[in-house]
C-alpha cells in the first residue's frame, strides 16, 4: 500500500475522535484528539493493525511571558500547557496523535491496554514532565535516581537545575 493510501486509511480510522488534523510532507499526519478519546483512537489503530507505536513524546508549551504593548488591551491570563504526542509508523507513513493538557490537570490515560510496551514511555512522561498516566501498570522510576525531589521535572522549560544539595 502506498504512503498516501496508508495516511488516508489512518485518517478514516481516527475520524470519530479527530478534533484537528494536519498533513505534512506527504507522509505525515498529525491528529489532535481529546484526552478522553485517546485510548479509543489508539485502539482503532491497533485493531486495524495500522502500524506500531514508535515513540511517545512530551512537549512543554509555556505561554510567552512578554509584557503587553502599552497601547494593547490586557490579555487574559493563560495557563501553560503540556502536549503528549503518540507516534505510530507504518512503512514510510507516520501518524501522530496529539493530546494537549493544562499544567493544572496534567494527566492522560494509559494506553498499555492496547499497546503493552507503552509503559516505558509512560514512565518517562511522569518522571521527566510530571504528566500523570492514569492506569499505567508500572510506576517505578525509570531514569531519575530514587532520591530525586518530588515535583521537579527536568524536561519542563521551568527547570533551572537543582538548587544546592539534593535531599
Amino acid at each position: 500500500m502506498k504512503t498516501e493510501e496508508l495516511l488516508t486509511t489512518a485518517e478514516t480510522l481516527l475520524a470519530p475522535w479527530t478534533v484537528g488534523l494536519t498533513r505534512f510532507e506527504g507522509r505525515r499526519l498529525d491528529v489532535i484528539v481529546k484526552r478522553d478519546d485517546l485510548v479509543a483512537a489508539v485502539g482503532a489503530l491497533v485493531n486495524a493493525r495500522w502500524g506500531y507505536l514508535s515513540a511517545i513524546t512530551g512537549l512543554d508549551l509555556p505561554w510567552p511571558k512578554t509584557p503587553p504593548k502599552a497601547d494593547a488591551p490586557p490579555a487574559p491570563p493563560l495557563e501553560d500547557q503540556l502536549e503528549v504526542l503518540y507516534h505510530f509508523v507504518e512503512g514510510a507513513a507516520v501518524v501522530t496523535l496529539r493530546v494537549r493538557l493544562p499544567y493544572s490537570d496534567a494527566r492522560v490515560p494509559s494506553i498499555c491496554g492496547p499497546v503493552p510496551t507503552a509503559t516505558l514511555y509512560e514512565r518517562e512522561l511522569r518522571e521527566m514532565f510530571g504528566i500523570e498516566v492514569t492506569g499505567t501498570p508500572v510506576t517505578d522510576r525509570l531514569l531519575l535516581p530514587d532520591d530525586w525531589p518530588d515535583g521537579v521535572y527536568p524536561l519542563r522549560k521551568s527547570f533551572k537545575g537543582l538548587e544546592g544539595p539534593r535531599p
